[in-house]
């Protein structure tokens, strides 16, 4: 017997949140989150996204045992982008078991009725900035810390529950080179002295990401406001953005380029790689964690590539360069071997054409499920009429 339960109380709030250690208990490629920042996702003291944004969650129990889990959101933001009424469904993880998942599924769609809406897809976070996209290809490599990992049954079962691609995202491995190629460096300097560019000047951390994070944020709409998934972010989003990733930012791996009026033409900037720490601490980050997770920020041999933007009107005008060679020469000069993309729409060319100038190899593919709700009552209808 499967049953479904709403998530309501704190018990059933951390049930949901230790969901997935105990599935993919013993699973190297999996990797945790924070346990602390999910548990913060039902918290609208904690998450502000819920100023613009409606969530639920769930718990499926076959048997009396926990079988799996689901939550939906509302994300008004980007509905009223994209002017549809949609659900996005996230953190789905289940046993296979394909009456499990349709029911968690069933849910979170009688929910999206509910409330009006006619399209359910996923998996998409409150923002882009949060998990999103579940793997196709790539099971036998290890999730970085930003994104989530599932096993090669999930599609099965999506397709059960009558969910087609929507699109897809792409990520890479990037082999990290003992020395910068002469090109890119004549490049850059050619578009440098052409357009009257430079590095933005660093100094203090702190003084540097107060100067600026609001172009940071302004040239991220730019670039990324027409994208897939994407959702404008707020004064508290940014906020609470820069204060979850200030603790892994390095100014050692973050470019900006800012034109002659100090205006950013482009920025990118990576964060160490916390796999390995945080899966040893399984996502808690207490005062025994502490010191192992300041140690690999301190001193990464991995990196994962966090963002990288161009303002459009300069993505043809070589300005990728500039970013390409602050960051591999930082890279370089401490000694990363490699570097990971994370998502890359299948379809952003300007993006994926920068991997070109790397020993680079596509290992990891994502995808976006969708649903009509509507054209699937139509479908029922026709199949009683029969």
């Amino acid at each position: 017997m499967i049953e479904i339960k709403e998530v309501k109380t704190a018990k059933q709030r951390k049930l949901f949140v230790d969901f997935p250690t105990k599935l993919y208990k013993g699973v190297k490629q999996y990797v945790h989150p924070l346990r602390s920042s999910e548990l913060e996702l039902f918290n609208p003291k904690k998450n502000v996204s819920f100023e613009d944004c409606e969530a639920i969650y769930f718990l499926a129990y076959k048997d009396g045992e926990l079988v799996g889990r689901i939550a939906g959101i509302i994300q008004r933001l980007y509905n009223n982008k994209v002017n549809e009424k949609r659900v996005r469904f996230t953190r789905f993880d289940a046993i296979n078991d394909k009456e499990v998942a349709k029911a968690l599924f069933d849910s979170v769609e009688n929910w999206a009725r509910l409330k009006g809406m006619n399209i359910v897809h996923g998996p998409m976070g409150f923002n882009d900035l949060d998990r999103e996209g579940m793997l196709i290809e790539g099971f036998d490599e290890i999730a970085t810390f930003e994104e989530a990992y599932n096993f090669d049954y999930y599609k099965d079962l999506m397709e059960y529950c009558g969910y087609q691609k929507e699109t897809d995202w792409v990520e890479f491995n990037l082999t990290i080179p003992k020395q910068l190629d002469p090109k890119i460096n004549a490049l850059a300097d050619a578009v440098m002295k052409k357009y009257k560019l430079k590095n933005a000047p660093k100094g203090r951390k702190g003084a540097f990401i107060k100067r600026y994070q609001k172009g940071i944020f302004k040239l991220l709409d730019e670039a990324y406001g027409p994208l897939y998934g994407v959702v404008p972010y707020t004064d508290k989003v940014r906020k609470q953005v820069i204060d979850q990733f200030r603790l892994f930012i390095s100014l050692d791996f973050i470019s900006i380029i800012v034109d002659e009026n100090d205006d950013l033409v482009a920025f990118g900037f990576a964060i160490p790689s916390l796999s390995e720490v945080v899966n040893k601490y399984e996502g808690r980050l207490n005062l025994r964690s502490l010191f192992p997770f300041l140690k690999a920020i301190k001193k990464p041999t991995q990196l994962d590539l966090a963002l990288i933007a161009v303002k459009p009107e300069w993505q043809s005008r070589g300005v990728p360069a500039l970013i390409i060679r602050e960051m591999l020469a930082s890279f370089i000069r401490h000694g990363i071997k490699s570097c990971e993309t994370n998502l890359n729409l299948e379809d952003n060319v300007h993006i994926i054409q920068l991997w070109k100038h790397f020993d680079h190899r596509q290992h990891k593919r994502r995808r976006s499920w969708i649903k009509h709700l509507d054209q699937t009552a139509k479908d029922e209808e026709k199949t009683e009429e029969k």
